[in-house]
């Protein structure tokens, strides 16, 4: 979704608080190809509840809503998802690195270290957790594609047909391909349940907490701090200046959003520039837009979260290996881009991530990259593309704007 923000131009314009339309409606579903994937999976994988994740959810987005008046995405915290669906964690680690990365945001907004973070941690080490991230939820989709191949290879089809179809997105077509599927079987009447279910009460265990931010947490900062903090503070002020959110605010409700959101079933959680930018596109303007699919999640989980449950017991897994090769791809693609030593750089913190987990990469990454540093600046390290350059590849705020 990054492309987004720079396809769109922000018009100018003073907007009304809120304003409860079609268009706001649309332009809130519109950054729903980044959601579907990854919950789909959390639900269908790990077998997250559904009323939790969508209550709490859509209590978040009318919170933030009625607080700030403007569109405020918010997307799962694709580190934490994508280890989490590639490993198969069960629920309480889930609830529990919420919790932990909500206490971590906390920290560092009452500490001050957010920018002191950001000083060590180059771009490309961020580009190599993302690679890792990609390669190792690619895996799990190969293997969740094998049982049915030829429906792997339709979903592998519609992943590369629409994936920068903005009308159409990938994710939802896999989804609505797949509740066909189910109905042509005869299984749709035996799945739809429609009744109250309420959101679990989930107290997270310190020991989940540790195992997971270990895994997964520690991975998650860089990512989070550099998309859903610093690149959505700045789109948020180019395309709202009259309605400025200072970063300090944005991890604050990651903050507090993801404390809450862990007693009560809900999935880890986190703001997104390529969200904004989604929403922006399709139309979204006002305070009303994250109201709106607030109310639609809300009552998705409230009356059809069973239904949810018993459709992702049928769903053909293919599809949801489709949707995970999408996410997969976006989380990868960055370090793609790369060159030289930037890259060299990425791949070992990535075939660390991979070998090892994602929190022991990170250190990898840092500590090597600060020897090739000093090895550039004594004028010893050789050149792989031309001409020397050197490999701090500026701060992680500029080039991991697309990773969270």
């Amino acid at each position: 979704m990054s492309s987004a923000a720079e396809q769109v131009k922000p018009e100018v314009k003073h907007w009304p608080d809120f304003e409860f339309s079609l268009r706001e409606l649309s332009g809130a579903l519109g950054d729903f190809g980044t959601l579907f994937p990854l919950a789909i999976g959390l639900i269908a994988i790990n077998g997250l509840n559904p009323a939790g994740l969508f209550v709490m959810l859509g209590l978040t987005n009318i919170a933030l809503g009625l607080i700030y008046r403007l569109p405020m995405p918010l997307q799962p915290k694709k580190v934490i998802a994508a280890v989490a669906i590639a490993q198969k964690w069960p629920p309480g680690m889930i609830y529990a690195s919420g919790f932990g990365l909500g206490l971590t945001w906390l920290f560092l907004v009452f500490t001050g270290l957010l920018r002191k973070l950001l000083q060590i941690t180059p771009g490309f080490v961020v580009r190599g957790i993302q690679l890792a991230l990609g390669v190792s939820l690619a895996w799990q989709a190969v293997k969740m594609m094998a049982p049915a191949p030829w429906l792997g290879l339709l979903s592998l089809a519609v992943v590369v047909l629409l994936r920068e179809n903005r009308k159409a997105p990938a994710a939802l077509v896999l989804m609505g391909l797949g509740v066909v599927i189910v109905g042509l079987q005869g299984k749709l009447p035996q799945v739809v349940d429609i009744r109250l279910t309420l959101p679990p009460l989930t107290v997270p265990v310190w020991s989940d907490l540790w195992r997971s931010m270990v895994l997964a947490g520690f991975a998650q900062i860089p990512l989070s701090i550099t998309n859903a903090v610093i690149a959505t503070a700045a789109l948020i002020a180019e395309y709202f200046p009259d309605r400025a959110v200072s970063e300090r605010r944005l991890m604050l409700n990651m903050g507090v959003m993801n404390i809450a959101a862990s007693f009560f079933g809900g999935m880890p959680m986190c703001h997104g520039a390529g969200g904004l930018a989604g929403q922006y596109y399709f139309g979204a303007r006002t305070g009303g837009a994250p109201v709106l699919e607030g109310l639609v999640e809300v009552a998705i989980g409230l009356f059809l979260s069973q239904s949810i449950a018993n459709i992702m017991t049928a769903f053909p897994m293919a599809l949801v290996g489709g949707m995970m090769v999408l996410v997969s791809w976006e989380l990868a693609k960055g370090a793609v881009k790369l060159r030289g030593w930037k890259l060299v750089l990425a791949l070992v913190t990535g075939a660390v991530s991979v070998g090892v987990n994602m929190a022991v990469g990170f250190v990898v990454g840092l500590v090597v990259s600060k020897l090739v540093e000093v090895l550039d600046a004594r004028h010893r390290l050789p050149c792989l593309c031309g001409k020397p350059r050197r490999p701090d590849g500026g701060q992680a705020s500029t080039e991991a704007a697309s990773g969270h």
